[in-house]
């Protein structure tokens, strides 16, 4: 019997890369945090067929790229959609058997504490990603964020639902909100984008929709947020939203003689509903090829 082989990819997954950007000892610094992964598609069937690595660019040979363009990249590593797009282009562009690079960068935040020149502390626990995708073409580039947790105590409803015989949910008119959103957003074209702008444009619009838009369940919510980010950074052209309903649920008080007027919760992280959305600016394009295929769903 003969056997064909599929799609197959390599690289080097979750290079942990710190850059200072320093002058001297006693100038003031600043500082990137990057856990990065390559993958990377092209002519390296005969690795799987015959064992022959002559084609194969060794996973330690990518991190060592990671960790030099870190320095070499200068002012482009200072954000990790350019970094992401610096590393593809260079994949794609310099390794002759490299017919397809996917980049994926997730970056943690520090804030200067006060004005120190060079004392920094973490800030908040959500991380901001980049999946940058390069083949033949113009490279794709998709900003996201994970582990974005929101909560508002009121202006949340849920009732009028359909019910069948396993139905045991209350209608309620009052309730906790409460998810942790994970949001990649595909921008048309990675030509002239300011990252940090664009990406502090749509992470306030996640935001505010959130704390503004009263909410008459989830997936209404996150239409909203979706519209919003979409007004806020034109050069976006859809947005995912993946938001787990994390559940707050009224504690009965009334053993010990008291009232709990919404109060008093027990937050629970499991099971729980998973709502999921994508807002465009038009359903002509497709653009599911761009995302993190380990994020994305379809």
């Amino acid at each position: 019997m003969s056997y064909v082989l599929g799609h197959h990819q390599y690289g080097k997954a979750e290079v942990r890369v710190v850059r200072v950007f320093r002058e001297t000892r006693e100038s003031r610094h600043d500082i990137v945090d990057y856990n990065v992964s390559v993958t990377l598609s092209g002519d390296f069937d005969d690795a799987h067929l015959s064992g022959d690595q002559t084609k194969v660019l060794t996973t330690d040979a990518c991190k060592n790229t990671v960790n030099a363009f870190a320095k070499s990249a200068g002012e482009a590593v200072r954000t990790p959609e350019a970094f992401a797009l610096a590393l593809a282009d260079h994949f794609v562009d310099d390794v002759p058997q490299v017919t397809t690079a996917m980049i994926k960068v997730e970056a943690y935040a520090w804030e200067r504490i006060g004005d120190h020149p060079h004392a920094f502390r973490h800030r908040g626990d959500h991380v901001r990603t980049v999946t940058v995708r390069r083949g033949e073409g113009p490279a794709t580039v998709v900003s996201g964020v994970r582990d974005y947790v929101l909560l508002k105590t009121t202006d949340s409803e849920f009732h009028g639902f359909y019910q069948d015989a396993y139905t045991t949910l209350q209608p309620t008119d009052d309730r906790v909100m409460a998810t942790s959103v994970t949001a990649q957003w595909a921008h048309g074209s990675a030509q002239d984008t300011d990252w940090d702008t664009s990406y502090a444009a749509v992470l306030d619009a996640l935001t505010t929709a959130f704390a503004d838009s009263y909410s008459y369940a989830l997936q209404q919510t996150i239409w909203e947020m979706g519209q919003r980010a979409l007004d806020a950074a034109s050069g976006v052209a859809e947005i995912r939203m993946s938001c787990p309903n994390k559940h707050h649920f009224v504690v009965d008080l009334s053993p010990f003689g008291l009232e709990n007027h919404q109060e008093v919760f027990h937050a629970d992280d499991r099971p729980y509903g998973l709502i999921e959305a994508t807002v465009q600016r038009s359903a002509d394009v497709d653009l599911s090829a761009a995302y993190d295929p380990g994020q994305a769903w379809s």
